[in-house]
């Protein structure tokens, strides 16, 4: 059902989405399960307010960003830079997914977030491949 109506968004407006999750029905047991997540809300809270002062200091001379997603393109290349593995798995992805120059400099702003998450100075590989598994769900037949 969700394929449906994802298919019903253009191109161009799907590639302006920067994350693409594909939501699961939850099994009845999973809801009646007694194994309670690793991670609380107030866990994440903290993730998510370290992270953004990580980004208020990366951005504190600029009036007009804030965070990572409002990095201009030029800043993108500046801040977002990747090690030669990750070179090569963007590379990978972007020909295998058919991915457009937006959508590059999208994939590069959620890594750094992710890295930003994890409390990490350098975009890692996971932050990387986990950044292009978010914009993979607008290929293979969902997006059309």
């Amino acid at each position: 059902m969700v394929k449906r109506y994802v298919s019903k968004i253009s191109g161009p407006l799907l590639d302006r989405i920067d994350l693409h999750v594909e939501v699961t029905p939850v099994s009845y047991d999973e809801l009646t399960g007694t194994e309670r997540p690793k991670l609380n809300s107030a866990d994440i809270r903290a993730r998510v307010l370290q992270a953004r002062e990580i980004q208020a200091e990366r951005f504190k001379d600029m009036s007009e960003v804030y965070c990572n997603a409002q990095m201009p393109g030029r800043m993108v290349r500046e801040v977002c830079r990747l090690d030669s593995s990750g070179l090569t798995l963007l590379k990978t992805a972007m020909e295998r997914l058919q991915l457009s120059a937006r959508a590059y400099d999208r994939i590069l702003k959620v890594a750094r977030t992710a890295a930003d998450l994890a409390g990490s100075k350098d975009i890692r590989i996971e932050d990387l491949a986990e950044a292009i598994h978010y914009r993979s769900l607008d290929r293979d037949g969902w997006a059309g």
